[in-house]
């Protein structure tokens, strides 16, 4: 294949991604009810943990709300990239993906319009919760450094969890069946981490499924950067995780993505 050829199908490759990103972007824009669930649901956790469980757990050394935040962001993001899973399954099941492929265009691309999409609404629901954060006694002690590699972190995390979210998407046999496969795989993992109580306060069984499953490694990664607390080896075994999830879960997602739209 000639280096002219290869330039072509790299052009077009990226075009597709493009036009495909745009028009998830455009659908989030046009849909209130979306928009609304992806700012306010965070913020509704955020308040009720702060101001009504908040007095009743004990942080030992950090006041609680410093705690809490970390969390919070963590499954603002593990919640918001469910919308993937949502997306997906909602244009194969209106014959969407029937139309775009008739058409000259990159299989992968309409998975990577949504997760890419997903990365965009994220970034936007986290700075809002920082905001939200800092409004409810928030009080961050990161550098420039460590807020840029707090982002960096959250937006890999974010792109990992988009293509598991749309693996969920895929194995969905209704808009409905989709709701409930993610509230039951995100649900867990997110609450049962670091994310609102200190692990040590767990059963035993709990307490070693919380300390080592990805979440918890990235809310600690995040909570050591934007407060100090100590790093250990979250870092690196947060972006580890997350690297893994993105390429496996990129693997399978576009296996099942070929294999579904061919059998329709």
């Amino acid at each position: 294949m000639s280096e002219q050829s290869i330039q072509n199908k790299f052009y077009w490759l990226m075009s597709d991604f493009a036009v495909l990103t745009k028009r998830s972007a455009v659908y989030i824009l046009r849909n209130l009810d979306q928009a609304l669930s992806t700012l306010f649901t965070p913020i509704m956790f955020l308040l009720l943990f702060r101001y009504v469980f908040g007095e009743a757990i004990e942080t030992p050394g950090i006041p609680y709300v410093d705690f809490l935040f970390a969390g919070i962001l963590v499954q603002t993001i593990a919640f918001g990239s469910t919308y993937t899973a949502i997306g997906v399954t909602t244009d194969i099941r209106r014959g969407i993906v029937d139309r775009f492929k008739s058409l000259p265009m990159a299989n992968s691309a309409l998975l990577v319009g949504h997760t890419v999409t997903d990365l965009i609404r994220n970034t936007i629901s986290t700075v809002i919760m920082i905001l939200a954060g800092l409004v409810v006694g928030f009080r961050p002690t990161a550098n420039v450094y460590e807020w840029i590699l707090t982002f960096a972190i959250l937006m890999l995390f974010t792109f990992a969890m988009s293509w598991l979210s749309a693996i969920m998407g895929l194995v969905s046999k209704s808009i409905e069946g989709v709701q409930w496969i993610t509230f039951v795989v995100v649900f867990p993992i997110t609450f049962i981490s670091s994310a609102f109580v200190p692990t040590e306060t767990m059963v035993p069984g709990l307490r070693a499924f919380a300390e080592n499953q990805p979440i918890t490694h990235v809310i600690e990664a995040v909570r050591a950067l934007t407060i100090g607390t100590p790093l250990r080896n979250h870092g690196w075994l947060a972006i580890l995780w997350s690297v893994g999830i993105l390429i496996s879960s990129y693997i399978v997602a576009v296996y099942l993505f070929n294999r579904k739209t061919t059998a329709i």
